[in-house]
């Protein structure tokens, strides 16, 4: 389970309307007859139009400088595994963003406890998504991309008149160049913009910065991760836990959907490999052997050439560990082993 929390962008004129945001939301009910849209959902709703989330959004927004995100966007994005175990299906991923949406409500510490139903957002539910230039593929398709590229500037001169060539020739080059891609999918070499295969459903709430009543502010941006601060006398938390937020969330969704999470898909493994990797591989080391072999299958679903899980601590050697964590990494950048 990939889960990202963005604040609102804000441009040089801070606009700071959900317009744009929910622009975006709207691209794959492009085209289609209103009977096949995607609406969008909250708490207790479904079936809603894009115009309500814009309206209900901009309006909650009291005493919020020009210079203030407005709202904010959290992508939930389930692993391949994790979708083919709830069979990808639509309903579920409603049911566990609800229940997921009172575990963000209970990571804020203020003076009394925070419910869902003091928290205005709604939800959206996309089932593509696409190759970006961060993608493992991408990236090992790019010196291709870039010979075929100069080939068509080349072609292109030469159809200007400002250079002489066979064009002929240098179409069947790109074609040999398109062949010798590394990546491709159904054929095509793999580009960004691309639409990946297999189940990738997804969910964006848009979620905003002040509670149902728009008057307290429940921000969990950066700047507002727990601290502790004195009440009547009392050392109280305050702000919100990201941490607890991004454990909880797994959690809800392995109990609810009763999944067995392997270690390399959890949180508290992605924590260990950014900020202690020997301790990651210690453990991937310390792993009962089923356990451990699984682990090495989705590394390699991944993109992660693992030749093999070391089997001792010698084997830990800095320069090999370093290199494993790296690749480890980007696919967790991408989102490829789903934590």
């Amino acid at each position: 389970m990939y889960i990202a929390i963005t604040r609102q962008h804000l441009g040089d004129n801070y606009h700071g309307s959900a317009s744009d945001f929910i622009k975006y939301l709207e691209k794959e009910n492009e085209g289609k007859a209103p009977e096949e849209q995607e609406l969008f959902f909250n708490q207790t709703e479904n079936d809603i139009d894009a115009q309500r989330v814009i309206a209900e959004i901009d309006a909650n927004t009291s005493k919020l400088s020009k210079r203030d995100p407005k709202f904010y966007s959290i992508m939930v994005s389930p692993s391949q595994a994790e979708l083919k175990h709830i069979g990808n299906d639509s309903e579920k991923l409603k049911e566990y963003t609800r229940e997921l949406m009172k575990t963000y409500a209970a990571s804020f510490y203020r003076d009394k406890e925070v419910t869902v139903k003091e928290v205005l957002y709604f939800a959206k539910l996309e089932r593509e998504r696409t190759y970006s230039e961060k993608d493992k593929a991408v990236k090992e398709n790019q010196p291709i991309a870039s010979k075929i590229l100069a080939l068509q500037h080349k072609i292109r001169d030469i159809k200007q008149g400002r250079e002489h060539g066979d064009i002929g020739k240098l179409k069947e080059k790109i074609q040999a160049l398109e062949l010798e891609a590394p990546h491709k999918q159904h054929g095509k070499r793999i580009v960004p913009g691309m639409a990946k295969e297999g189940h990738q459903s997804h969910i964006h709430i848009i979620v905003s910065r002040k509670d149902v009543t728009n008057s307290h502010s429940l921000s969990p941006g950066s700047k507002f991760r727990t601290s502790e601060t004195t009440l009547n006398g009392e050392k109280v938390k305050q702000g919100f836990d990201r941490d607890k937020f991004y454990r909880a969330s797994e959690k809800t969704f392995d109990r609810q959907f009763g999944y067995r999470r392997n270690f390399v898909e959890t949180y508290h493994a992605r924590n260990l490999l950014d900020k202690n990797p020997k301790q990651f591989f210690a453990a991937l080391l310390g792993l009962p052997t089923n356990e451990k072999q699984v682990a090495k299958q989705l590394l390699f679903k991944a993109g992660v050439h693992v030749p093999s899980i070391p089997t001792n601590k010698a084997q830990l050697a800095y320069k090999a560990m370093m290199q494993l964590k790296k690749g480890i990494g980007k696919a967790m950048e991408s989102g490829s082993i789903g934590m």
